[in-house]
């Protein structure tokens, strides 16, 4: 776990490594998703496994390096803590977690009902972030990790790309948290199949990725503002900045109305709930013109919280009660 770099070799590695049941998941075109955005689209579903998202597949593979003997200490919007909290118990590795105040509660709770200790510190994820970098600086036995900074996440995401590639995609959208998703699946498709471009999608109230990305140097920004919590990034990684340029074509913004019609889009198509963050590459292909003829978006999880089914609830101002005018399956 001393390297740095990314590899392609790698990644294919982790496909027989990481727990079958995070692995092979759904990809298709649906019909009435492609119509309501007017253009044909793949799908990978990253929901259907035992935490809702993909970040069992990183967990996984890093902690399947470690022992007892270990105690992982890292920071979460939630995702990213159960995940590790999961593969921590799997191994009997203890695990703590740290979160801001605010994250989402049904995260916090997920996470603790997976045996994980969880302290919820500082206003923001990066703040929780360093309150436990700096708890583990001050206990021997812990080990500090951090999403977008060790390359075995990055590795175990990037296993999304091997499958997705029997497709032969022109274009990948890709949500864009603290860059380890993005870096995995940038590195796998730029060494096997270079044609095909690869971009990043951030909220626009949590743009640092998408800056940093683009000058080369990381790049904080003020309070953010989105209800995409599993990317809502304030401070980038900067070992993730720098993976993010060597593998990724461009990095688009997405509003926050981008988000709620394509959260509606996909529940009204798809039948599928996701969180925000879940749904930006959907929001983006809604937002920008693509110009590519094969489409692919990472469906990332579906960890919502309950103000969220509030948020996708019809409008009572419709007359008939609906909500986003979809065309007819």
């Amino acid at each position: 776990m001393t390297k740095m770099r990314l590899s392609p070799d790698g990644i294919e590695e982790a496909t027989r490594l990481i727990d079958p049941a995070f692995l092979r998941t759904p990809q298709f075109r649906d019909s009435a998703l492609s119509r309501a955005l007017g253009r044909d689209i793949v799908v990978k579903v990253e929901t259907l496994n035992p935490l809702r998202s993909f970040k069992g597949r990183g967990a996984d593979l890093y902690m399947r390096w470690l022992t007892a003997e270990n105690h992982v200490v890292c920071a979460s919007a939630g995702n990213f803590g159960q995940a590790v909290a999961y593969a921590g118990r799997a191994r009997s590795v203890p695990v703590t977690v740290f979160t801001a105040h605010d994250a989402n509660p049904n995260k916090v709770t997920r996470i603790r009902e997976l045996g994980a200790e969880v302290i919820q510190s500082g206003e923001d994820f990066d703040a929780a972030k360093e309150a436990a970098r700096t708890y583990a600086r001050t206990r021997r036995q812990c080990i500090f990790v951090e999403d977008g900074d060790e390359p075995l996440i990055a590795e175990g995401a990037g296993t999304i790309a091997v499958e997705l590639a029997p497709l032969s995609l022109d274009t990948l959208l890709v949500p864009v948290g603290n860059g380890a998703l993005i870096s995995g699946i940038g590195c796998w498709t730029k060494a096997r199949s270079p044609r095909t471009r690869v971009i990043g999608v951030c909220a626009a109230g949590a743009p640092a990725m998408a800056t940093s990305w683009l000058t080369g140097e990381p790049e904080a920004t003020g309070p953010v503002s989105t209800m995409a919590d599993g990317i809502a990034v304030r401070v980038p990684v900067p070992t993730a900045v720098a993976w993010m340029r060597e593998v990724v074509d461009d990095v688009l913004l997405v509003e926050e109305e981008d988000i709620c019609l394509a959260l509606r889009m996909v529940r009204d198509t798809l039948g599928l709930i996701l969180e925000p963050s879940g749904a930006v590459g959907i929001a983006a292909a809604l937002r920008h013109d693509l110009g590519t003829a094969s489409l692919g978006t990472i469906l990332t999880g579906s960890n919502f919280s309950d103000s969220l089914l509030e948020e996708l609830a019809p409008d009572p101002a419709r007359a008939d009660g609906s909500g986003p005018v979809l065309p007819a399956h």
